[in-house]
């Protein structure tokens, strides 16, 4: 059975034939230019980061830096282009966080090249719409059939563009 991951969150909310793809294991990330410059941004940002920050892996998800004393979670992110996206993500992160009985968490998006950075929590009513998306997300992926192209503007950058666009202009 397929489950619900900070990635499939994100994709959710930027496309859904993007997340369908991702989530049946045929991801062309590596080659992006964009993903790269976002890892590297993220491996040379805030290297001032003491030992009570820590970077955790489990239930599908894969959080930057946590400070387990403050019980923060530090997401850092290229731009605040797809702010909405990235905010849904932290809070499905810290949504598993108190799903595994640790409570008050309070995440913190962090934009080094905008010098940005934004508090998230999450709401009763979060918790609702990420329980209905996440069931959403579940009935997409494990579906035979893949969603169809959103045709947007924001398709242009993306690392699937190729595969949805052969042949086409957008």
């Amino acid at each position: 059975m397929k489950h619900v991951t900070g990635t499939l969150i994100s994709y959710y909310f930027y496309c859904k034939r993007r997340m369908w793809l991702h989530a049946n294991d045929i991801c062309f990330e590596d080659n992006s230019e964009d993903v790269a410059m976002g890892k590297l941004i993220e491996e040379t940002t805030y290297l001032q980061r003491n030992s009570n920050f820590e970077q955790i892996e489990f239930d599908g998800i894969k959080i930057d830096y946590y400070d387990h004393k403050n019980k923060i979670i530090h997401e850092t992110k290229k731009s605040p282009k797809f702010e909405q996206t990235h905010i849904w993500q932290l809070k499905y992160y810290i949504y598993i966080l108190k799903k595994n009985g640790i409570d008050n968490v309070k995440g913190v998006l962090e934009y080094p090249t905008e010098h940005k950075i934004q508090t998230v929590e999450l709401s009763i009513d979060n918790i609702k719409e990420i329980e209905l998306f996440s069931k959403e997300i579940i009935s997409i992926i494990t579906s035979n059939e893949c969603p169809p192209k959103i045709k947007s503007s924001k398709c242009k950058n993306c690392s699937y563009y190729e595969f949805c666009y052969v042949g086409e202009e957008v």
